[in-house]
């Protein structure tokens, strides 16, 4: 039986409640979630890594790169048929999407965490999980990318992003929903991402790329000070369809003279941006002045796309064209 590797980032799915604290901190080891597992003859099959034990904001783009390593580590392995990464939640679909970016394998890799700590009750870490391994097993989710298996639910990376702080139907995709379900054990889909593809990406990361929110009334203040702090990249989760407050413009012209590359998403839910308006600050006048538009990815994902791109020292056409769908 091919084997599945288990490789353990840290997160909730690991703490408990410490009284002296007064919250939840990392507790239990691999070994003692793991070790829940035994006796399940499907479950022979496990490889265990324990990459760290960090919780979910302490996960930087160097550490998505170097889960990346693993992960593909054990993707060449002909005796591993995928991979699940036990991840935090608050950053989950990022390093999901990372690794969707830069894996070129077509075997699964689930990322999966919890909801609620070890001490709680409802407790969900051990549940997902072992839908997490199922998904990881089952033949229908190669060729699918990276996969996000939590409550039974399973969400392409592409699409899924965490919607409510608490819970444990948190990671959804709120535009198209699930790809499929976790049902009595069983793995269903009911459909298929369409706008998946492979980017081919080198594993390489500019942290200098950054992102910022649109408001009413918002100036150039915030684009000034990235620009003086040598910013690379910066991704603005703009207003409704793709549009910003006239004041930013001089500053974001300033930024794009001098080679900062500039990508727009939106911060609405769900839809795409595009230039529909021609208005000073519309997204026309944007696009006109060489701003990049950032298709239907929220600012996370918009920015690890802009991340990838600038450290693969692609030019502003090819980083465009990576935004579309």
């Amino acid at each position: 039986m091919s084997k599945v590797a288990l490789i353990f980032t840290g997160g909730t799915i690991s703490m408990k409640v410490d009284k002296n604290e007064g919250g939840a901190i990392p507790s239990l080891s691999t070994n003692e979630i793991v070790s829940t597992l035994t006796g399940i003859d499907e479950f022979d099959n496990l490889e265990v890594y324990e990459f760290s034990s960090k919780p979910s904001p302490a996960i930087t783009p160097k550490d998505m790169s170097d889960i990346s390593n693993v992960v593909n580590q054990f993707l060449e392995r002909d005796d591993v048929c995928g991979c699940v990464v036990v991840h935090g939640t608050d950053v989950l679909e990022e390093t999901a999407f990372y690794l969707n970016t830069v894996t070129k394998s077509n075997k699964p890799v689930v990322l999966t965490g919890s909801m609620k700590n070890a001490s709680e009750l409802g407790y969900d870490g051990l549940t997902n999980l072992v839908s997490s391994i199922k998904v990881c097993m089952s033949n229908q989710s190669i060729g699918k990318g990276t996969l996000v298996v939590m409550n039974d639910t399973i969400n392409s990376a592409m699409e899924v992003t965490k919607t409510h702080t608490m819970s444990l139907d948190t990671f959804k995709s709120i535009e198209f929903g699930p790809l499929g379900m976790i049902d009595h054990h069983e793995v269903l889909y009911y459909r298929n991402i369409t706008h998946s593809k492979k980017y081919n990406l080198d594993n390489n990361v500019n942290d200098s790329t950054y992102l910022i929110k649109a408001y009413a009334g918002m100036n150039g203040d915030l684009i000034d000070f990235l620009i003086s702090k040598n910013a690379s990249g910066i991704v603005i989760e703009s207003l409704g369809r793709g549009n910003l407050p006239p004041m930013m413009i001089p500053s974001i012209q300033n930024a794009i003279d001098k080679g900062i590359v500039i990508v727009i998403s939106s911060r609405c839910y769900s839809g795409r941006v595009l230039d529909t308006y021609a208005y000073k600050g519309g997204g026309k006048d944007l696009t006109k002045r060489g701003c990049i538009l950032g298709g239907s990815f929220n600012g996370q994902k918009a920015r690890i796309l802009l991340m990838l791109g600038l450290a693969n020292n692609l030019s502003k056409p090819e980083i465009k064209k990576l935004y579309e769908l």
